[in-house]
């Protein structure tokens, strides 16, 4: 009997934990397949079939659960300017990209939740304990570590370009994240989502489509349209929308631990299909920010 208990509890935390872990390892290979196609396609190139990949899937999955597909005239604002935001920040991060290495380029998104509880700080007045600060003063030790490679004097922003174009794209997903607080979707996640991303693929069709972008497009590789299928369906759609669902199912701190393991998952997936250098410098110094990061997110 008391075994039987035992399983059946197993199988109900691996039940209620898979939604974010599949979710951050997706994130975390995301790095990896856009630097693959950073040498056939533009950063907006990328992003522009990232989206309708991402929008074909999340609304298979919407009409597979039957969502009601109204949309709220109210709401339009509010989902324009996240879309906007969004669209920059991923623009900003895609071109960080080509100019760094997609292991430093995990590394570096990790330190979010850091830039968060600062901006908090300041603009917000959100307290910062005595311990949060610390925290923030390691993970941004380590980061500053990571990006110079030991040498804090060779940093400058010709050689770290992409780093630090990487880490702007850490504080437009920080000011996404605070102007989402403001905006209530009282939408399921799916269609959150899915109008998002059409309001997003809106917003780049002026910029991006054009006789190099189809051109671009003809000369793909198999490999190429591996990875943007990669990107559009699973790390676009399938992850967006069980990560919404896992912070509607279980406590909050317990999904966003899993945070964690993205850069871990990016450095592996790096070595292994970009055939990136993992250093010891490189992992102790990451070591040291996801350190400085779960200080910060301490409570």
């Amino acid at each position: 009997m008391f075994p039987l208990i035992g399983k059946t509890s197993l199988l109900l935390s691996l039940k209620n934990i898979w939604k974010p872990l599949v979710a951050v390892i997706f994130w975390g290979a995301s790095f990896v397949a856009t630097k693959s196609l950073l040498d056939s396609l533009t950063p907006l190139g990328i992003i522009y079939i990232r989206l309708i990949l991402g929008i074909v899937s999340v609304l298979v999955i919407a009409l597979f659960r039957k969502r009601s597909f109204s949309l709220r005239k109210k709401d339009l604002k509010g989902i324009f300017i996240l879309a906007l935001i969004s669209t920059t920040h991923l623009w900003i991060q895609v071109t960080g990209l080509q100019y760094t290495s997609a292991s430093n380029t995990g590394w570096i998104i990790g330190i979010v939740p850091v830039i968060m509880a600062i901006m908090g700080f300041i603009f917000y007045k959100e307290r910062m304990s005595t311990i949060q600060l610390v925290g923030a003063a390691i993970a941004f030790g380590g980061l500053l570590v990571l990006i110079s490679k030991g040498d804090l004097k060779s940093i400058n922003f010709i050689s770290n370009y992409g780093d630090l174009l990487v880490l702007g794209s850490a504080f437009t997903w920080s000011i996404y994240s605070f102007y989402g607080r403001k905006v209530t979707l009282d939408y399921p996640p799916s269609l959150t989502i899915l109008y998002l991303f059409i309001t997003m693929l809106v917003i780049l069709s002026p910029v991006t489509i054009s006789s190099d972008f189809f051109n671009r497009l003809y000369s793909l590789s198999f490999i190429d349209w591996s990875a943007l299928a990669f990107l559009g369906i699973f790390c676009s759609g399938i992850a967006y929308v069980i990560w919404a669902e896992a912070m509607s199912e279980l406590p909050a701190n317990r999904v966003g631990a899993f945070l964690y393991l993205e850069p871990f998952v990016t450095v592996f997936t790096a070595w292994l299909l970009l055939n990136e250098n993992i250093t010891l410098l490189m992992l102790a110094s990451g070591i040291v920010i996801i350190i400085g990061v779960i200080m910060v997110n301490r409570k």
